[in-house]
């Protein structure tokens, strides 16, 4: 009799040890199911730019949320200009809350010389072309700036992202959380204040 039951104890405890490693094999993928891929992870994480290769003149982009973000390096004649047209703006001093404090100014950036917005036009989201050529070489219009078009309804932006006036866009182009790592090198989604 005793050796019948020691032959069930030792059934039973197998079968419990089975059970738990089935019971941990099927949990393992479900708990990892609930954390987010790593795609997902990536969709909302800071993204970085070295700048170093950008010649003045000149942008690049690069895709921060699912949303291309452009990174312009404005010439000294860029940037002079900027003042020069601000009565004919919607929004000249970036009074609406669309940029962190720290791009709360005519140039709209940390460092005058780089321009960072996110290129969606704030009227349906369409995404403008650049227009950097002054004057009626641009193909705008005999007085134009410099800056950016909306080929699909006609917004007209500046070269620090701010809309003109009368136009289908309501706001200037937004400007994401950032910060600088180094002369070159620019961290986009974060800014240092904990924010992104």
């Amino acid at each position: 009799m005793s050796d019948c039951l020691d032959e069930r104890r030792k059934l039973l405890i197998a079968t419990t040890g089975v059970g738990a490693v089935a019971l941990a094999a099927a949990a393992v993928p479900f708990v990892a199911s609930l954390t987010p891929s790593q795609r997902a992870r990536a969709a909302g994480a800071p993204v970085e730019a070295d700048v170093s290769r950008l010649a003045a003149g000149e942008m690049m982009t690069v895709e921060w949320r699912g949303k291309p973000v452009w990174i312009l390096r404005r010439t000294p004649d860029m940037l002079a200009g900027l003042e020069a047209h601000e009565a004919t703006l919607a929004d000249p001093a970036s009074d609406e809350n669309q940029q962190p404090a720290y791009a709360t100014n005519r140039h709209r950036s940390i460092n005058p010389e780089y321009l960072v917005v996110v290129g969606i036009c704030t009227h349906l989201g369409c995404s403008p072309s650049e227009k950097f050529v002054a004057g009626p070489d641009s193909g705008v219009r005999a007085d134009w700036p410099g800056g950016f078009l909306c080929p699909c309804h006609g917004s007209t932006f500046d070269l620090a992202g701010r809309v003109f006036l009368s136009q289908p866009a309501p706001t200037n182009l937004e400007v994401p959380p950032y910060m600088w790592l180094s002369d070159t090198v620019l961290r986009i989604g974060e800014d240092g204040s904990g924010l992104a």
